[in-house]
This record gives C-alpha cells, sequence and structure tokens, in this order.
C-alpha cells in the first residue's frame, strides 16, 4: 500500500502543481470549478490506483511494474483517436523509415476500425498489391492470431519481418465470403510517381504516395513527359486514387507545383495558439495554367485529400472519382526518454475554403461509378500479374551474356511494360473519362 500511496500523491502533484517552486502544495485554490475539477481528477487517479493495486496482488502472474505502466499508457493513447499511438523505440525507427520510402514488409497501408484493421489502400508494385488486396479490405486475422483487442503496432509488427518469408492474411470484403491470401514479404522501396503520355498530348501521372522526393520526381516526370510531347503538355491527369498520403510538406509542395497565386493551400486548428498555421502557395504553375484532372477514391487519404481539396477550392483542377477517406488530422510526433515516443493528434486540416476534411473527405466535382472496361477476368487489383511488371531472362546466365545484350534485353523490358501500362490505362475508365473531359476543356480553350 506505500508503493500506491506514494503513486498517488507522485501523480497528483506531477499533474496538478506547475513546475515554480514558490508554489506551496498548500496552496488554496480559490476558484470552485478549479477545486470541483481537481475532486474529479482524484476520484480517476483512486480507480487507477486501485486497478493498479489488485493486478499486483492478485493476477494469476506476477507482473513487472514497466509492464503496466507501459501498457497504461498504450490504452490512455489509443483511446483517444485510431492515430495517436504510444511509440515504442522499434516504432519509432519505423515511422521514420516509412517517411524515407524505403522499409520491409507487404507493402499496405492499414489502420484500426474497432476491433479489425482496415486496409487504406495497398502501396502500387508491392506484394499486397500483386496479391490484389483493395482499399476498404477488412483484415480479422494475421496468420494463426485473430485481430480482435490487437493493437495497430501489433498488427504492423506481425505482418512485417524478414524479406523472403510468407505471412498469410484472413480478409473480409464487402459482398465476398472471407478469403484468406498468401503474401511473401520484400524490402519495400516506393516509387512514388509514375508518367505516362497519352493522346493529344494528355500527360497521366500517378502519384501512389507522398514521401520526402516526391516533389522532385514528379517536377521530373512532367518535364519528361514535355520533351515526349515535343513540347508543353496539352491537359494533365494526376492519378492520387489509393493514395494513403504521407509528409505533409510534399503534399504541399506538389500543390503549390500547379497554383499560379499566393493563396492559402491547407491550414490546421488546434486547441493551443501555436497549432494554428497557415501554409500558402508562390506564383508559378508547372503547367502554365493547362487543364488538369485530379482522380480520387476512397483510399485517397490525408495528404491526398490536402491536394485534392487545394486544388479544388482554387478552381485550378476538376477532381473526378469517388469521395475520399477523410483523413483530416494532424499528428505531432514528441520524443520522450529513452527513444519512446508519442504520435497525437494535435490539430484538423483545413481546405482554402475553411472546409474540414476530418471524417468528411473531400466530394468530388464529377462522381464517377466503379466501372470495369476489361471483360476478362481480374488479376490483382489493376490485372497486373509478376511477369508483367518484372521480366527475367530464362535459359541463359546474365554473366555470359555481354554488357550491349544486358543493356537491350533491359530496354526491351522497359518499352513492354510501357506497353501493358498504356494498354491498362486504356481500360481503366476513370482515366478514360478524365481524357474525355479535357479533350473537350482543351478545344474549348483554344
Amino acid at each position: 500500500m506505500i508503493l500506491l500511496k506514494t503513486l498517488f500523491i507522485a501523480t497528483a502533484l506531477a499533474l496538478t502543481l506547475p513546475a515554480s517552486a514558490e508554489y506551496s502544495a498548500k496552496k488554496k485554490i480559490s476558484n470552485a470549478e478549479e477545486r470541483k475539477e481537481l475532486e474529479a481528477f482524484f476520484k480517476d487517479l483512486e480507480v487507477f490506483t486501485a486497478t493498479y493495486g489488485n493486478i499486483k496482488k492478485l493476477y494469476v502472474d506476477d507482473v513487472d511494474n514497466k509492464e503496466l505502466f507501459t501498457n497504461a499508457i498504450k490504452g490512455m493513447v489509443s483511446g483517444l483517436d485510431p492515430h495517436s499511438v504510444y511509440l515504442e523505440p522499434k516504432e519509432q525507427k519505423n515511422l521514420l523509415e516509412n517517411t524515407t520510402g524505403k522499409f520491409g514488409g507487404l507493402g499496405i497501408v492499414i489502420s484500426k476500425k474497432d476491433d479489425i484493421i482496415q486496409v487504406i489502400s495497398p502501396i502500387d508494385d508491392t506484394p499486397a498489391y500483386k496479391a490484389g488486396i483493395q482499399a476498404g479490405d477488412m483484415i480479422v486475422k494475421i496468420g494463426k492470431k485473430p485481430v480482435r483487442g490487437m493493437t495497430l503496432e501489433d498488427g504492423v509488427d506481425l505482418m512485417r519481418g524478414k524479406p523472403g518469408t510468407d505471412v498469410e492474411i484472413t480478409i473480409v470484403r464487402k459482398n465476398v465470403k472471407p478469403f484468406v491470401v498468401k503474401i511473401t514479404r520484400e524490402i519495400i522501396t516506393i516509387v512514388t510517381v509514375k508518367g505516362y503520355l497519352l493522346d493529344d498530348g494528355i500527360g497521366y501521372v500517378r502519384v501512389s504516395s507522398f514521401q520526402k522526393p516526391t516533389t522532385d520526381l514528379l517536377q521530373k516526370e512532367i518535364g519528361r513527359l514535355a520533351v515526349e510531347n515535343d513540347g508543353d503538355l496539352n491537359s494533365l491527369i494526376l492519378d492520387l486514387r489509393n493514395n494513403p498520403g504521407g509528409v505533409l510538406d510534399a503534399a504541399i509542395d506538389i500543390s503549390d507545383l500547379f497554383l499560379d497565386n499566393t493563396g492559402t493551400i491547407v491550414s490546421t486548428k488546434s486547441r493551443i495558439k501555436s497549432g494554428n498555421t497557415q501554409f500558402s502557395a508562390t506564383s508559378g504553375d508547372i503547367l502554365l495554367g493547362a487543364p488538369m484532372v485530379v482522380l480520387i477514391n476512397e483510399g485517397s487519404a490525408s495528404a491526398s485529400e490536402i491536394v485534392a481539396g487545394a486544388l479544388q477550392d482554387h478552381k485550378r483542377a476538376i477532381i473526378m472519382g469517388n469521395t475520399s477517406f477523410g483523413k483530416g488530422s494532424v499528428q505531432t510526433i514528441l520524443r520522450l526518454r529513452d527513444g519512446y515516443g508519442l504520435k497525437i493528434t494535435t490539430a484538423r486540416y483545413y481546405t482554402p475554403n475553411d472546409r474540414s476534411i476530418q471524417a468528411k473527405g473531400i466530394e468530388p466535382d464529377i462522381q464517377l461509378k466503379n466501372i470495369n472496361l476489361d471483360n476478362k477476368k481480374e488479376e490483382g487489383i489493376a490485372g497486373i500479374k509478376e511477369s508483367d511488371l518484372k521480366g527475367h531472362l530464362e535459359a541463359e546466365n546474365p554473366a555470359e551474356l555481354s554488357s550491349k545484350e544486358i543493356l537491350d534485353t533491359q530496354e526491351e523490358r522497359k518499352v513492354v511494360e510501357n506497353e501493358k501500362a498504356l494498354e491498362r490505362l486504356e481500360k481503366d475508365y476513370f482515366v478514360l473519362e478524365a481524357r474525355h473531359l479535357l479533350k473537350a476543356l482543351t478545344v474549348l480553350k483554344k
């Protein structure tokens, strides 16, 4: 009981007293409202200490204090919202890897929904993408372990592992019986930007996530397409479908690429003054005002919604597709001692027209239905097989080929992959509708 009393007094003093040494613990609180709040605090703390004492005394196994306090903190933080997390040192490291664009695992972005893990989106060309995992899928079991009662971080740990090893996940999908998918883990190096030149000078650029290098990659890709077009692009399709977001700075910089004024890109609002910020554009539009369509769907989240919202409010682009995910909250990473950290929601995002993204998402200007233009049976998410993306040498040993033969083979593969990608885009209903609209806008502009 001495330990409990000490814990009770120390916690109460730490939370209620200012740091100034001039303050006395016996100082009277004159404000009745503050007194009432303090009394409620002590009652809640009594429940906590009583629970702690009963666990130490009665639980079937002896549990050390560190484990109990760690679990208590995790529960306190995770109970706030799905994105606030108490980070252990390993989790801090994983979070850093995710922002740099290289990490180990399946290539899947997830969030916690009730007692299941929900897929926000698979990342392009990763094991999860090739296995056919889709935005909105519910993961109910990882290996033989049900996810009920499991933290999001525990789920991530189970799905990550040594490259080349397999993991089975049980999926629940709308209008489909639960099924098991076996996926082989890989080192995930994200190629966040891919572009293709369509007919009539229409550029198509797919941004799969927002990482630190993404803005530079997008600029280079648009420049490459302009060279291929023998002049500036007539119009552009920016595909943000199933893009789970990422680094805020990348979303701001990418929005700024297409805005030729100094208006707001995004703002944040918080309970504390320092959390209220506004990010503005600079003059200069990389497309010189050429018509633009942004494609979004229910897998477009966070940074994707910032870009779509900014371009929509500035009337710079027409947004097509389905309502986005609605992840409009800001998380701040706080460093704690011994390598621990706290990722906590501190603000909400607002578009230039002061619209909150949180739990609402971005409504497209033109709603589209998910129509499959290909009569063939779907293979994975976009009809992609491993062989479609990465060819491999057979019958010959690469070491026995000359440098020229190796380069020629690589170039042939690149041409084949580009042709297959263009074939898929021809059968993509969202892209087809965007092309029709851009052609009409280009004619009107003339």
